[in-house]
Parts: structure tokens; C-alpha cells; sequence
């Protein structure tokens, strides 16, 4: 890979993609996006922040077009 303006950085061991969280990417021809934050990522402490952890992180996925999320 070339180091550059493509978000991709060499690191010990590997690679990094992004170099700052507002670095958009996206993957399967999805629109790039930036990462995301927000208190629905906060520490999972009960049942139902569970659930509300695991929809963001699915959320997150489809965006990013790591998943597709529906059929």
C-alpha cells in the first residue's frame, strides 16, 4: 500500500485505517463515513443498554458497509 491521502498508515505490526476520527471510510462501495460516537456506545451495565450497545454496533456496521442489515 502507498502512504498518502488515502487514510491507509503504516504502523508496527500493520496498518491503520483513518488517521483521526474524522477521517471517513466505508467498505463495499458504501458512502464513506466518519466514526462514530455517542452515548448509546457507553458501558453496557444492564439488559437493556445491552440491547441498545448492540443495535449501535450493528448500526455502525451497516453503515460502514461491513454488514448489509437486511435481506
Amino acid at each position: 500500500m502507498r502512504r498518502g491521502g488515502n487514510g491507509f498508515k503504516r504502523a508496527k505490526g500493520g496498518y491503520t485505517v483513518g488517521r483521526t476520527t474524522a477521517t471517513k471510510i466505508g467498505f463495499h462501495g458504501a458512502t464513506p463515513t466518519a466514526q462514530r460516537a455517542g452515548a448509546a456506545q457507553a458501558v453496557a451495565t444492564d439488559a437493556a443498554s445491552v440491547i441498545v450497545l448492540a443495535n449501535e454496533l450493528r448500526a455502525a456496521l451497516v453503515e460502514k458497509g461491513v454488514i448489509k442489515g437486511a435481506a
